[in-house]
């Protein structure tokens, strides 16, 4: 088995292994979904009719070992879309092999593809080893999150 990281699109037949990294990845920001929004996200992510809500996996081989979601929206200070990435998650067993590099790349590529040039996304001030990647492929913005 190759130890290439590679990307595609999530699969239908991915369902088993993307509920556990997604997972995972709430389980990380300490919260967790409804079996509903798994279902319904999940069945977003492979339809047609929801063509600006996206996610793709990471493979090691033939493993799944990450995963992206990124939704495109229309932005007031832009004629064209501009492309969220919501969640980014690297299985802790391939953590430091380049797993969030490579989906952040693909998400930049898809976006570059698709006429959204413009990516964005939030992450915790704690989560520090993400950080050190994200600085060095894209650029802090000064911008705090307020929510409802």
């Amino acid at each position: 088995m190759s130890d290439q990281i590679t990307t595609r699109p999530i699969e239908a037949a991915d369902e088993d292994a993307w509920r556990r990294l997604w997972t995972g990845y709430l389980q990380y920001y300490e919260t967790s979904v409804p079996e509903e929004v798994y279902a319904t996200t999940f069945q977003r992510l492979l339809s047609d009719e929801h063509p600006n809500q996206n996610g793709l996996m990471a493979l090691k081989g033939e493993t799944p070992v990450g995963l992206v979601h990124y939704i495109y929206h229309p932005h007031n200070w832009k004629i064209e879309e501009v492309c969220y990435l919501q969640d980014l998650y690297a299985d802790p067993s391939a953590r430091g092999t380049g797993v969030g590099r490579k989906l952040i790349e693909a998400v930049y590529a898809a976006a570059d593809r698709d006429g959204r040039p413009s990516v964005y996304w939030m992450t915790q001030d704690f989560n520090a080893t993400a950080r050190r990647l994200y600085d060095r492929i894209a650029v802090l913005t000064p911008f705090i999150k307020y929510a409802r």
